[in-house]
């Protein structure tokens, strides 16, 4: 596997981690849907959220970059048909977990309710 691919598994096995201990309950992880990939979804109170996560190695660009307007529909759509899929009757939310660095120092940061789906009729 490639140095990247081990970087972006080892990031969202942290971003688990990091929910789990702060009360939210996974649902799936990397969850396909087609040509869509949902990183992590969990519950938390009354919502549903969807969960990016970037993992940059220190001195790479800033992971928020690789959130586009494009990522973002790409998302909202997955997640719509996964919604739709299993009949959730929750609020929907859309989280961004960040990691820089490695497995020896880094920094987490999370960015609960990071966006709203364009609107389309989707949610």
């Amino acid at each position: 596997m490639a140095q990247h691919n081990d970087l972006g598994k080892w990031g969202e096995e942290l971003a688990r981690e990091y929910l789990i201990i702060n009360g939210y309950t996974l649902v799936a992880t990397d969850n396909r849907n087609g040509h869509f990939e949902i990183d992590i979804i969990a519950l938390k109170d009354d919502r549903i959220i969807f969960v990016e996560v970037k993992t940059r190695s220190n001195g790479s660009s800033d992971p928020l970059d690789a959130i586009t307007p494009q990522k973002i529909r790409r998302l909202c759509s997955a997640a719509s048909s996964y919604v739709k899929q299993f009949n959730f009757l929750h609020k929907v939310q859309f989280d961004i977990i960040t990691i820089i660095g490695d497995s020896n120092c880094h920094k987490l940061t999370h960015y609960p309710d990071a966006f709203r789906p364009p609107l389309r009729g989707s949610f």
